[in-house]
């Protein structure tokens, strides 16, 4: 069995991204999808074929626009409830001594309060923490840190990203993902020799043979099984909190289509035969190097049983159930960062309403 990374952060509020990047309309249960998951425009342009030249990124490192995402040991530097951005050419020498990759430039009509309008933005990873934060780093403060704003905080896409909004949400993404990826491939997978970072971060060059090696991504399905009586199939996964329901998925295996996957995925974790599934769209999950790609799935079973190990239990939900427990508190669903999320709300028709906060 091959389980993918389900989402497990759980946002008991709609982020303020909330729907912008997934509509939830769909149609009737128990047929497959005439519309998919809404296509959100990228937030950044990467410019691939620019930022291959050797001089690219220094270039823009240089730029009076340009601004800076900071990491230290993968988490992002935050102040309050958003993404620190600094000033690119205004950091110390010491901060670009590490890992620094360009992510993009922001559209010229997009207006952001930390960037102007047709703005770079890169990714700095730093080669040494910065300022002390507890449970995170131990070590003194560092160079450049004055720069830091004084409510400076450390958080991974988990902890944040559900909070920030749909433009921040992505560059975060995107940054986790490369960082990830950068730290995990140091070396050549051919002969073991250390590699050097080129193309403004986006590839590893082989010191000694010469050979490039790009970001994998690996495929995962996720999929809404939908029963013959309309009801949705949820499953609480071994990774989970006790009393959260979410989608089923699994790592696409080689030499399986999409179409397989899904099949094998559903009938391994839930003993659930699928006769027809449909592609709705996709999302990037960087934990390690996901691409969720969402299905809906219909089934004549009724009845499913969690194989114990990665799904510890399995429930069918009508959508008078789902939104009554949700709203008790007796189960709790996936962000609505997460296309699992998008997925379930598709079947729903729209968006599930969440429990009120405390206090309010």
């Amino acid at each position: 069995m091959s389980s993918a990374p389900l989402e497990s952060s759980v946002s008991p509020v709609p982020s303020r991204a909330a729907l912008a990047a997934f509509d939830g309309g769909g149609p009737a249960a128990g047929h497959l999808s005439e519309r998919l998951l809404r296509v959100q425009d990228a937030v950044l342009d990467r410019r691939s074929a620019e930022r291959a030249d050797a001089s690219f990124l220094s270039s823009v490192l240089r730029l009076p626009g340009t601004v800076a995402v900071l990491f230290s040991q993968r988490r992002a530097a935050h102040s309050g409830d958003r993404l620190t951005f600094l000033p690119a050419r205004d950091l110390p020498a010491e901060w670009l001594s590490g890992l620094v990759v360009y992510l993009g430039r922001l559209p010229s009509e997009r207006t952001t309060p930390w960037a102007a309008p047709g703005a770079d933005v890169v990714l700095v990873v730093l080669p040494e923490p910065v300022e002390p934060v507890a449970a995170v780093m131990s070590e003194p403060a560092g160079e450049g840190a004055a720069l830091l704003p004084e409510d400076t905080h450390w958080a991974g896409f988990r902890e944040s990203g559900p909070g920030l909004d749909l433009i921040e949400a992505a560059i975060l993404l995107e940054a986790t993902a490369i960082a990830n990826w950068h730290e995990t491939h140091p070396r050549c997978p051919r002969c073991g020799a250390p590699t050097a970072v080129v193309h403004s971060g986006w590839v590893r060059q082989c010191r000694e043979d010469g050979s490039e090696h790009f970001p994998r991504t690996d495929p995962a399905i996720i999929v809404t099984v939908v029963g013959p009586d309309g009801r949705l199939l949820l499953g609480t996964g071994a990774r989970m909190r006790a009393n959260m329901f979410s989608t089923l998925a699994g790592f696409v295996e080689p030499g399986e289509s999409l179409e397989q996957a899904v099949a094998r995925e559903v009938g391994e974790e839930v003993g659930v035969r699928v006769s027809d599934c449909q592609y709705l769209g996709s999302q990037p999950w960087p934990f390690p190097a996901s691409l969720m790609l969402g299905f809906t799935a219909r089934t004549e079973d009724t009845a499913a049983q969690a194989d114990g190990e990665e799904v510890l239990r399995a429930r069918w939900f009508t959508r008078e159930e789902l939104q009554s427990a949700n709203l008790s508190g007796e189960i709790t669903l996936p962000s609505r960062l997460s296309i699992s999320r998008a997925l379930i709300e598709h079947w729903f028709g729209g968006p599930i309403a969440e429990p009120a906060r405390e206090g309010k």
